[in-house]
Order: structure tokens, then C-alpha cells, then sequence
């Protein structure tokens, strides 16, 4: 039961200054974070982690958006985390978003990095779509080394 999965705060996010409301709601629902870096990605970083989507037609403007700033990468780590995570962070186009997600709350469309219709989408966060993904997702952008094992508060209370 016990899940880790990868979370990106994108360049917007970052830009905005929303890493901590972001964080914070993570931990109020009783994950952990077990990892956690800002990096600056480059183009072939960004082909490895979006790989699925190379062939595609708004890959261009994907991988423009995720290399024009810093991207603060973590590892939350609990129970079901994978499908927790994909209902905080909300639907991916933020039109879809429901209120009190958090592309519902900050996520928005904007011109510059476009997708097939003209307009990209700045939806601030990535979540690991599936537990296999999470799994792959997590080596990719972790080694062993820069993740940390310890118990929370909530842990000693509830386990």
C-alpha cells in the first residue's frame, strides 16, 4: 500500500512562487517527502523524462515550456500516493480542473509555448500518471542515494 511517486513543479510554478502552497498541501494529507532538488533541465533530460510524447505534435512546445526555467523535482512517498497525488494535483488541461485541486486553483491557459490549438496550457505541476510510471519516473530523476527514509509524526501516531 505504502507508494512513491514523482512530482514536478514546473516553470511556472516556480516563477509564481507557489512552490510552498504547493508542498504544503502534500504534507497536509499525510504525505511524505523523501525527496526533493531544484534542477534546470535540458533538452535531452526532457526527451527521457517525456518520452511517450516525443512523436507528438505539441512535444515541441512541451519541451520548450519544461527547459525555460527551474523545476523543483520530488518524491512523495504514502499510502496509495499515486492516486492521492493524481486527485490533488487535478486534470491536466486546467479548464477541467475542479476547484480546490491545485491546477483548479493556480493552473491556466496562456500564449507562448503552444499546443495543437494555439494555446499552452501552463499547468504547473507533473504527477506520475500510474504506479508503473511513478516507479520509472522516480530512478529516472533519482538515484537510492538522494532518497531518505525516516518517520513522520503522523506515522508514529496512526501506524
Amino acid at each position: 500500500m505504502m507508494e512513491r511517486t514523482l512530482i514536478l513543479i514546473k516553470p511556472d510554478g516556480v516563477e509564481r512562487g507557489l512552490i510552498g502552497e504547493i508542498l504544503s498541501r502534500f504534507e497536509r494529507v499525510g504525505l511524505k517527502i523523501i525527496g526533493m532538488k531544484m534542477v534546470w533541465i535540458d533538452k535531452e533530460f526532457s526527451k527521457k523524462h517525456y518520452a511517450a510524447h516525443v512523436e507528438k505534435q505539441f512535444y515541441k512546445g512541451l519541451e520548450a515550456f519544461i527547459v525555460s526555467g527551474p523545476v523543483v523535482a520530488m518524491v512523495l512517498e504514502g499510502i496509495e500516493a499515486v492516486d492521492l497525488v493524481r486527485k490533488l494535483v487535478g486534470a491536466t488541461e486546467p479548464k477541467s480542473s475542479a476547484p480546490g485541486t491545485i491546477r483548479g486553483d493556480y493552473a491556466h491557459h496562456s500564449y507562448g509555448y503552444a499546443d495543437k490549438k494555439g494555446i499552452a496550457i501552463r499547468n504547473l505541476i507533473h504527477a506520475s500518471g500510474s504506479k508503473e510510471d511513478a516507479k520509472a519516473e522516480v530512478a529516472l530523476w533519482f538515484t537510492a542515494k538522494e532518497l531518505h527514509s525516516y518517520t513522520t509524526v503522523h506515522e508514529k501516531h496512526t501506524l
